[in-house]
């Protein structure tokens, strides 16, 4: 057997051991869903950057290196721009909104703002939405543990579930904090040291453009070294589909929450932002080092875990495969997240027992935690790639809750009925050119850029026909 598999093994039980000791902190549902509301800016910053260096930004985007290059950089780069925005605009105005209201989820916002079925109709939207994410989390684990250890697809997903639902079960947002920070440091330190060791071995300042010259003349992305490829188009598509959904998405926000004042925010999301772009060039450098190194894999999503134990001392290649796992785990505990607070708060407490008492909640949401898991697992066995897997849930995510949230938060004028009109034309406007063009788009627009500019045709065509709607 691999001595990867006892590495990564080992490094498990550590995450797991971290939520079990957490959750002899957890009393209530106060403490799992928003940790008491006591994160300091460096814990936010952690658990946001944690969360976000995940199955996209790390094994997704690097097969997006090994195919179109450095272009790459786009599709982490991109979540570090919305994460700038929700960090100066949005993040600090919706915090003092939770904390006056005690809000712990973004339906508790969105009922308070329009009504208990807008609240329902996103809640059951991203529901379905971020199994598919879990879902992209859970294959990135499978091909690390299907190239470490030679198992099945499915067994890896299974591996990495249990590990991810053993520490999130026991002690929610604090507990994923706390793992959050450990994992990291592994990851700063797997990463940088790789990159060290990758610039050496490829001298990548004055051989490695050699090496990818030819690379650029076979690719189809037309320059695999510049900066926006040959298809500025799909650098495009990633902004409109990423830009929004890092400033609205539910499981950042409510993170979000989780801090002790405004100014926290403000420090733990830039940073987290910032931190975000500096980290895109890494993934898209792996991905083409990898390239020059196995140029004929089956899957481009291979490329980082093939580099990392083919081409890496065991000691380096051990702890980066280690950063990986890491990234993949602790975005999908994010993701778990969203799914327990949304089921437990958003359907269960709403619309199945409103008087549900806090030990009821607490016990919801660790029941969700694990379905999600199991459902995650099995949508991880079908779907077929990291990126196909993100890109369902941030088209829907962007499409669904872009325009009726910022408007909600920004404007007294929207009403209910703007909100579910623009959620169901939108959603309805963004399937139906997806399925007419096959995924392609119109005039060069893809699907989810037309249902984000829908809504917000149909939010303002609303809002002007309408009357006001009363201040609360």
């Amino acid at each position: 057997m691999s001595p990867y598999f006892f590495f990564l093994a080992l490094y498990s039980f550590f995450l797991i051991g971290i939520g079990w000791w957490t959750s002899r902190q957890i009393r209530n549902a106060g403490d799992f869903f928003v940790a008491g509301r006591t994160l300091s800016p460096r814990y936010l910053f952690a658990t946001l950057l944690a969360a976000n260096i995940g199955a996209g930004s790390t094994v997704g985007a690097a097969g997006l290196g090994y195919e179109f290059g450095f272009s790459a950089w786009w599709w982490v780069g991109s979540a570090g721009l919305g994460s700038l925005i929700l960090g100066v605009t949005v993040g600090p105005r919706i915090w003092e909104v939770a904390q006056r209201h005690g809000f712990y989820t973004v339906g508790d916002f969105l009922e308070f703002r329009y009504n208990r079925a807008t609240r329902g109709v996103i809640a059951v939207l991203l529901w379905f939405g971020t199994l598919a994410i879990l879902a992209g989390q859970l294959i990135a684990v499978a091909w690390i543990l299907n190239i470490v250890l030679g198992v099945e697809r499915y067994v890896g997903a299974l591996l990495g579930g249990m590990v991810m639902v053993g520490y999130f079960t026991f002690g929610g947002l604090l507990s994923a904090a706390r793992v959050n920070a450990v994992q990291l440091v592994v990851k700063v330190v797997g990463f940088g040291l790789t990159m060290g060791f990758l610039f050496q071995l490829f001298d990548m300042w004055d051989a490695f453009p050699h090496l990818l010259e030819p690379i650029s003349r076979t690719s189809e992305s037309g320059n695999f070294g510049a900066f926006f490829g040959g298809d500025p188009g799909r650098v495009f598509g990633y902004v409109v589909l990423l830009v929004p959904s890092f400033i609205i998405s539910p499981g950042l926000l409510q993170k979000i929450y989780g801090a002790r004042d405004a100014d926290t925010v403000r420090k733990g999301v830039v940073w987290n932002g910032v931190a975000l772009m500096i980290f895109a060039f890494v993934p898209a450098i792996l991905g083409m080092a990898a390239r020059t190194h196995f140029p004929e894999l089956d899957s481009r999503e291979m490329a980082l875990p093939m580099l990392l134990t083919e081409s890496l001392p065991f000691w380096l290649g051990g702890l980066t495969l280690a950063a990986v796992f890491s990234a993949e785990v602790s975005s999908a505990d994010a993701v778990l997240f969203m799914l327990s607070t949304s089921l437990s708060k958003d359907l269960y407490q709403t619309f199945v027992n409103p008087d549900a008492t806090e030990e009821q909640l607490l016990r919801t949401g660790r029941i969700t935690s694990v379905l999600a898991g199991i459902l995650g697992v099995a949508l991880a066995v079908i779907l077929p790639s990291v990126i196909s897997a993100l890109s369902i849930f941030y088209s829907i995510l962007s499409v669904a809750l872009f325009v009726p949230l910022i408007a909600g938060l920004y404007s007294k004028r929207p009403g209910s009925s703007s909100a579910l009109a623009t959620i169901a034309g939108s959603i309805s406007i963004m399937i139906t050119i997806h399925f007419m063009t096959s995924g392609a788009g119109i005039a060069g627009l893809t699907p989810t850029t037309w249902g984000i500019g829908s809504a917000v045709v149909i939010m303002l065509g609303s809002v002007l026909v309408g009357r006001p709607r009363s201040a609360r």
